[in-house]
């Protein structure tokens, strides 16, 4: 089921970085359905995954340092895009290609870049812009692999749901584990 604008018979848009990133910041399904349709956008996802995890670690400081971050949200683009092709592509059959969903997802966490935010003095409304960016973060990536994978959103929204289970695991595996 296609839910976005058709390229397969004519020429995919070609928007600057700025003007897909504005449209990824809006969740413009357009803009997930043209980086899907464009390899030399992989670069550009890889930028927006960046800056959002700048982004994040000047908002939101943590331990990690703005490196860490850096490198953590690049890995964990990494692995969700991974988990995400295996739940989509291989178990449930639907069709895309790695770097498609790569250049999808990459866009999608164009919303974390308004973790930015936490640099001014926000207060008791602080925890209502971390919520803020989550929930528009989780609207992207829903309409990002609904693009990808041609979905309903509602099959989206399941595939999404299922990729949560390997980073539960995982993080209840790093909490069950000894501190160094």
């Amino acid at each position: 089921m296609s839910t976005g604008p058709d390229f397969s018979n004519g020429p995919v848009p070609s928007r600057s970085f700025g003007e897909r990133l504005l449209g990824a910041l809006r969740v413009d399904a357009t803009i997930y359905e043209e980086v899907e349709h464009t390899p030399e956008a992989l670069g550009q996802a890889a930028a927006v995954v960046a800056l959002a995890a700048v982004a994040r670690g000047l908002g939101v400081p943590a331990d990690n340092g703005l490196l860490g971050g850096l490198l953590g949200g690049l890995l964990g683009w990494l692995f969700g895009t991974a988990v995400i092709w295996l739940i989509g592509v291989k178990i449930m059959k639907h069709t895309s290609d790695f770097q498609e969903l790569l250049r999808t997802l990459g866009f999608a966490s164009a919303p974390q870049l308004l973790y930015i935010l936490g640099v001014i003095p926000l207060g008791p409304l602080a925890p209502l812009l971390a919520l803020a960016v989550t929930v528009l973060g989780v609207f992207a990536w829903v309409i990002a692999v609904r693009q990808a994978l041609d979905v309903t959103t509602g099959r989206s929204i399941g595939i999404c749901v299922l990729a949560q289970i390997p980073l539960i695991l995982m993080v209840l595996a790093l909490l069950a584990s000894p501190a160094p």
